[in-house]
């Protein structure tokens, strides 16, 4: 029993040595197959061909003209006095519609309800005017009334001084002075009647004009609720008017009066791809440039097109940090299958070189400023660069067409000769220029929004001086000024 056992645990023994000898041969296999790996080197030949230039951008295609379907323009009224209607009802997007043909409705109830209380004003201003002419018959027939009164009283006091002429002559001194009193009460109600005339007159203008006006206001509220259904202007295809946030006009939406558009019918013989190109590359893109155009709808049709407008100023879009600037690229030609809304890859050429030696730009190392390459042939060499794209970049000096160069820094970089020397003082000098020529711009920049600001503060100081004070008007203002 002893012995067997013995046998067993040297079995054992050699058996787990045999397994620890494969192991290590096999991670001695496996690191000298990672070293191997280590060392490969990949390479790339250095090209001459056509370089060009992209920014590559997004976009939106929207019909270049398009007509608006607009909420009645009554609503801009200053009588009505609307703030916001709501959109009630609106028909789909993409809904292909004939002129004359029904779209949105806009809620009425507001509306409604102050029609209902216009047509209570009417009322009252129309009682007013019946009371007014009540008022004004019943007091100028008392006048009259007042002064045929006073026109005998006149008489009275003639013959009263022609049948005292027999009397002493204070009896008669008497009735002169009755006869003057009456002559004198009759021409004061004459004036008073006269003028109590021209107030009634003006009253009943009043009354009159109130009572015209408030009809008007009835008339104008009952002719812009009647336009509350809006109807296309013409024939084409809905699309939903965008707001300024970005968002689409939609059932519940509300309109003012100075934005009165529900949607539009584009004309879609001449589109647009509406795109923003942010602020480091604007600077690369002009007016006119070429653009191609791809529809992520439809990958396989490819279109062509030409920037058709650049903005001046930019701006924050929603939920975005970053400053873009809105540029326009108008479609070459016309294709039935684009819609507005669709999305477009736009690739801008800001600029093309025919002939142009290049190398991809993972291959360009750079030491205190200066860029170099490392050849095939075990050299590092100092190139001097030209513009470059997403990709890849110009080498004007230090390479040829078809020179082999490393696409990875090799382990032994420091065994590499350094080729090119006499470059570093002309990529320098480029460098020092790039450096003043920025800095230049960034003081132009700087002294455009200073005299900007001047400029507002002295816009700001005169319309302070040109407002009116409290002695007098503006135009005398202008006048002491003179």
């Amino acid at each position: 029993m002893g012995n067997s056992k013995k046998k067993n645990m040297r079995r054992t023994l050699i058996f787990s040595g045999i397994v620890m000898l494969l192991a290590v041969v096999a991670l001695w296999y496996y690191s000298k197959d990672q070293k191997k790996e280590k060392i490969m080197q990949l390479y790339t030949e250095v090209k001459r061909g056509k370089f060009e230039i992209l920014v590559t951008v997004t976009g939106e295609l929207q019909a270049e003209h398009s007509v608006r379907i607009m909420a009645p323009t009554e609503l801009r009224s200053r009588n009505l006095r609307f703030s916001q209607i709501k959109i009630q009802d609106l028909i789909p997007e993409g809904t292909v519609v004939d002129s004359g043909d029904y779209v949105a409705l806009l809620d009425r109830s507001d509306a409604s309800n102050r029609l209902k209380d216009m047509l209570d004003e009417l009322e009252q201003d129309q009682s007013n005017l019946m009371k007014t002419r009540l008022d004004t018959t019943m007091q100028l027939r008392g006048l009259r009334d007042q002064l045929i009164n006073l026109q005998y009283a006149v008489e009275e006091a003639q013959i009263i001084l022609e049948q005292s002429k027999f009397e002493p002559p204070a009896t008669i001194r008497q009735a002169k002075i009755n006869l003057d009193k009456a002559e004198r009460a009759l021409d004061q109600a004459r004036k008073n009647y006269f003028l109590k005339v021209k107030q009634a007159e003006a009253d009943m203008k009043e009354a009159e004009f109130n009572l015209k006006k408030q009809q008007r206001r009835v008339q104008e509220m009952e002719n812009v609720i009647s336009k509350f259904e809006i109807h296309a202007p013409g024939s084409g295809m809905i699309i939903y008017e965008k707001e300024w946030g970005g968002e689409k006009r939609k059932v519940g939406s509300m309109i003012s009066p100075w934005d009165l558009t529900v949607a539009t019918l584009p004309d879609m013989s001449s589109m647009i791809s509406k795109t923003y190109v942010n602020e480091i590359d604007i600077s690369k893109v002009e007016k006119g440039q070429m653009v191609r155009i791809g529809v992520d709808a439809f990958p396989e049709k490819k279109y062509t097109g030409v920037v058709y407008e650049v903005a001046n100023i930019g701006e924050q879009l929603p939920n975005t940090d970053a400053k873009v600037f809105e540029v326009s690229i108008k479609v070459d030609g016309s294709d039935p299958i684009l819609r507005p809304a669709m999305t477009t890859s736009n690739q801008i050429i800001t600029a093309s070189f025919d002939s142009a030696l290049f190398i991809p730009l993972e291959s360009v190392f750079v030491e205190d400023s200066i860029p170099y390459v490392y050849k095939k042939s075990g050299l590092k060499q100092v190139v001097l660069l030209g513009p470059e794209n997403e990709n890849e970049v110009i080498v004007e000096k230090g390479l040829k067409e078809g020179e082999k160069i490393l696409l990875n820094l090799p382990d032994n970089s420091e065994k590499y000769s350094l080729a090119g020397e006499e470059l570093i003082p002309v990529i320098k000098e480029r460098t020092r220029q790039k450096k003043l020529k920025e800095e230049k711009r960034k003081r132009d920049e700087e002294m455009k929004r200073t005299a900007r600001k001047n400029a507002r503060n002295i816009q700001v100081q005169r319309g302070s001086q040109d407002t009116p004070s409290s002695g007098g008007s503006r135009s005398d203002v202008i006048k002491k000024e003179k």
